[in-house]
């Protein structure tokens, strides 16, 4: 027989909650997650887990703590390539959007409703010709 995961539940305040939400999402993991990883570490260390500020970390921690990652420099820029980019899009849509709200006014201002032809009036008869000017 294999191994079947079990559920644990508990409860905690809505303060506790956001509190665990936002250090689930600064570290860009579900919550769940969370939970598995802590009691992953409470069962490997036969219940020898504490928590504590990284200021209060003794020396007899291995490795260092807070475990660093080394990251190409390649793959740095261009992450920072890609903020920029996608913060360009932003402001060109925001520009769009403007555009799109500028022109709905206009025509909503325009004293010459009927000026105005819909290009679905246009294919429904085709007895009448229309010039752009």
């Amino acid at each position: 027989m294999g191994n079947k995961n079990k559920t644990v539940s508990f409860r905690v305040n809505e303060d506790t909650f956001d509190a665990l939400r936002d250090i689930a999402e600064e570290r860009d993991l579900s919550l769940s997650a969370v939970f598995r990883d802590y009691v992953d570490a409470l069962v490997a260390n036969d219940g020898r887990v504490e928590v504590v500020p990284t200021d209060d970390v003794g020396e007899d921690v291995d490795g260092e703590f807070p475990p660093t990652v080394e990251v190409p420099k390649s793959f740095v820029r261009e992450h920072e390539r890609l903020e920029l980019e996608a913060e360009h899009l932003r402001e060109q849509l925001e520009e769009h959007k403007a555009y799109i709200n500028a022109l709905r006014d206009e025509l909503d201002d325009a004293e010459d409703v009927e000026d105005v032809i819909h290009l679905d009036d246009l294919e429904s008869d085709g007895e009448e010709s229309f010039r752009l000017n």
